[in-house]
């Protein structure tokens, strides 16, 4: 029998497994709310359900760990692996109040394409995940996150850079709110991304440790 990086008889797999599909919940909704930009209200209410859910989920790990001796991976990775989850559920959270509070009447098309990417990226982890517990190989995975972060990249300098063009010194007060509104927005999607990249530097390091 092959070694399990997460054997049966330890909850955290399980827990990891359930906290990620959290965090798929909660970013489907903010993918739906830039594509569609309706329903604003409650599909904020519902991140909010499920980000309170994920809170939960985040201290039954955090006890499991303290109560269990010997672990199936190092505690460091055990705990990174849940801090960084649930500060990436935290963030989706955060940038979905602030499109409620904002008041935009559009989603700009950077912001909406980083969204959509930031989905695929999650669940792109989901399949890490679940190769690992197989104790499978993951590196088409990691290859597919590192492409996504790239253009995650590039899309938010396009879409600061938009915010800017046509500036000058005749701008109104209301465009200039504008502009920093969408500055706050495009700065808490550039740090879910990066956290979703954490993650994934994460899983992989725990790969490469137990290969």
């Amino acid at each position: 029998m092959g070694f399990s990086l997460f054997p049966r008889s330890v909850k955290f797999y399980d827990l990891f497994k359930e906290q990620h599909r959290k965090l798929i919940k909660a970013v489907c909704i903010l993918d739906e709310l830039f594509t569609t930009f309706d329903d604003v209200e409650e599909r904020c209410k519902r991140i909010n359900i499920i980000e309170s859910e994920g809170n939960a989920i985040s201290r039954r790990i955090a006890k499991e760990l303290s109560l269990t001796f010997i672990t199936p991976i190092d505690r460091e990775d055990i705990h990174q692996i849940n801090l960084t989850q649930e500060d990436l559920l935290n963030l989706i959270k955060a940038i979905a109040s602030r499109i409620g509070l904002f008041g935009f009447d559009r989603i700009r098309y950077p912001a909406r394409r980083i969204v959509a990417n930031l989905r695929s990226m999650i669940e792109e982890l989901g399949v890490v995940l679940g190769q690992m517990s197989a104790n499978k190989h993951a590196e088409e995975s990691f290859h597919k996150l590192e492409n996504l972060k790239h253009e995650c990249e590039t899309l938010v300098m396009v879409g600061i850079g938009e915010l800017y063009d046509g500036g000058d010194e005749t701008t109104d007060y209301a465009t200039i709110l504008n502009i920093v509104k969408w500055k706050h927005i495009f700065d808490r999607i550039e740090a879910a991304v990066e956290r979703t990249e954490a993650l994934a530097d994460v899983l992989e390091g725990v790969v490469l440790k137990n290969a």
